[in-house]
């Protein structure tokens, strides 16, 4: 009975290396790797606020007021992730000069 040969099993040890590793990365990049990436809205010293009357948003330092022309979200309605509920909300909705939630001119 033949010997396998010494070339064989480097060979075939590179081959499963590199499907262990592409393996890994597809999950990784398919996000099935057990992370849940989420990206912040705001960084950890700032809050979300809203522009009056459209669907403009931005951070301000948790120290500070919002800026002219911009407001805090609803209690219980601020988007702290990346398309998450709120966030996506807030995209087609806004408030008006007296803090009413209507639908966003920009988006009808």
């Amino acid at each position: 009975m033949p010997k396998p040969s010494r070339t064989s099993r480097p060979a075939r040890y590179r081959l499963t290396t590199a499907a262990l590793t592409g393996t890994a990365a597809a999950l990784t990049l398919t996000g099935c790797s057990g992370f849940d990436f989420r990206e912040n809205i705001c960084r950890s010293s700032e809050y979300p606020v809203l522009a009056v009357g459209s669907t403009g948003s931005g951070c301000v330092p948790n120290d500070e007021e919002p800026m002219p022309g911009y407001t805090r979200y609803p209690e219980g309605k601020v988007p702290q992730h990346v398309d998450d509920k709120w966030d996506v909300y807030w995209r087609t909705h806004t408030l008006d000069k007296s803090g009413n939630i209507i639908k966003a001119p920009d988006t009808e």
